[in-house]
């Protein structure tokens, strides 16, 4: 039976730290995921309308093979500044991609946009997403909040507060796939009006409430509740992560496996309006070449993590002065 890592968030993939960073005031904010070692990356976007940063290189068929870190941002096309905060950060500590005398840290991005779910936005020449993920390299360890943190501190569902979440989950092989999301999504985490999430089938416990499905499902289940006027500030970006050794090539398969879990927790999801991503890391760690047969368990485990993680991330988020939608605790 495959159950949760010890502390149930992505750094129980041996190898992976995680940062958080962010501006009450301004209601948004980063979160840096640095790994201690290079690690093997991908990405596959399936929404929209996404804002990234060095992605290109992440396709198996591209030069650079290893990244140091990854970034999740708040503020739309403003927080792709949050990358060169932590190649900075990392810069200061000779982390990178050594050419020459000079180590280029290698820090794909992707944003969300909360410019339009409050918050005081007017920051002057400059935005602070730079400075918060520097901030977020610094306060990176193997604990961290999820919720209102970093990245999801200004994110809104459909009709809930949004958040960060993250989760993990071991195999009986002992490779250990971890999630991490900064949910602000179009669609609703929820099953109509009620508390009961969409990915509940994939609970572990009570990790998010241990509501499992309403029974019968509300005849409003599957009603959509998009506003076009809201259409500016969406997405929903996460990272798949796994202690396993990986090509890009098959680093590319987690991260397309882990969209399945958006769509087992969001309804409707990768609409025109999201931007969803999902980076995929794989760092080597447990030192297990997985077979071509493991991959179906990787792939049903990476889209079942990534559920349960999008479902804490609503369920953790707290409440703030002028928040545009209320938090899922408040729901009766």
């Amino acid at each position: 039976m495959n159950l949760p890592g010890k502390r149930n968030l992505i750094t129980d993939v041996a190898g992976l730290t995680v940062g958080n960073a962010h501006d009450a005031r301004l209601k948004s904010g980063v979160t840096a995921v640095l790994s201690e070692e290079p690690a093997v990356p991908a990405v596959h976007v399936m929404g929209g309308a996404p804002g990234t940063r060095e992605t290109d290189l992440l396709e198996a068929h591209n030069t650079v093979q290893v990244v140091h870190a990854l970034v999740l941002s708040g503020g739309s096309a403003f927080g792709l500044d949050a990358a060169s905060g932590v190649q900075a950060a990392l810069r200061e500590r000779g982390i990178g991609l050594p050419v020459g005398n000079y180590p280029i840290p290698i820090v794909p991005a992707a944003i969300l946009s909360d410019v339009m779910t409050g918050g005081d936005k007017d920051w002057g020449r400059y935005p602070p997403y730079r400075e918060l993920a520097y901030d977020a390299v610094q306060a990176a360890g193997a604990e961290f909040a999820i919720g209102t943190a970093g990245s999801g501190t200004g994110a809104i569902t459909g009709g809930l507060k949004g958040g960060l979440g993250s989760a993990s989950t071991v195999l009986e092989s002992g490779v250990t796939i971890g999630a991490l999301v900064a949910v602000n999504s179009m669609g609703t985490v929820a099953v109509g009006r009620t508390r009961h999430f969409w990915a509940a089938p994939f609970e572990i416990g009570d990790e998010f409430g241990g509501l499992g499905l309403p029974h019968p499902l509300p005849a409003n289940a599957t009603d959509l509740r998009i506003r076009l006027h809201e259409s500016a500030q969406h997405t929903t970006i996460g990272i798949i992560a796994t202690d396993a050794e990986m090509t890009k090539a098959e680093a590319k398969r987690l991260a397309i496996a882990a969209h399945d879990g958006l769509a087992r927790a969001i309804w409707p999801t990768h609409t025109v309006f999201d931007g969803d991503l999902v980076f995929a890391i794989a760092t080597g760690r447990s030192k297990v070449k997985p077979a071509i047969q493991d991959f179906m368990e990787l792939a049903a485990v990476s889209a079942s993590t990534m559920a349960r993680a999008i479902a804490r991330a609503v369920y953790a988020a707290t409440p703030a002065d002028n928040d545009v939608y209320p938090v899922w605790s408040s729901r009766r």
